[in-house]
């Protein structure tokens, strides 16, 4: 009993730091697809139907994902270091007399 009590408690001082994501409704879809072909026989008819209608979804599901692309937050770092650092040494090269070196610190993108 103890020990259930400590999970449960663990589970409720980490659930802050999990990561959740929204469902769309493909992936509702899916579940309702899947839980339909849990209660058939593998061997009807309805179950090869939803089999296939199941991996036009999950085609469907792969062609989207695909499509979003996100800018990863290190790249958001390395980008704002860049512009502060060239910022700041163009700030220190018009109140100083300094021949301009603000080319030379950006960081080469890898591709």
């Amino acid at each position: 009993m103890e020990e259930l009590y400590f999970l449960e408690r663990r589970r409720q001082v980490f659930r802050p730091f999990k990561k959740r994501v929204k469902k769309t409704e493909l992936d509702k879809e899916i579940e309702a697809v899947l839980e339909e072909m849990f209660y058939q026989s593998r061997y009807s008819d309805n179950y090869l139907r939803n089999l296939e209608h199941l991996e036009r979804l999950y085609s469907i599901k792969g062609t989207a994902e695909s499509t979003k692309k996100r800018i990863s937050p290190d790249t958001i770092a390395v980008v704002v270091g860049n512009l502060l650092g060239i910022v700041l040494i163009l700030h220190y090269e018009k109140f100083n007399t300094v021949t301009t070196r603000a080319v030379n610190f950006i960081l080469r993108g890898r591709v």
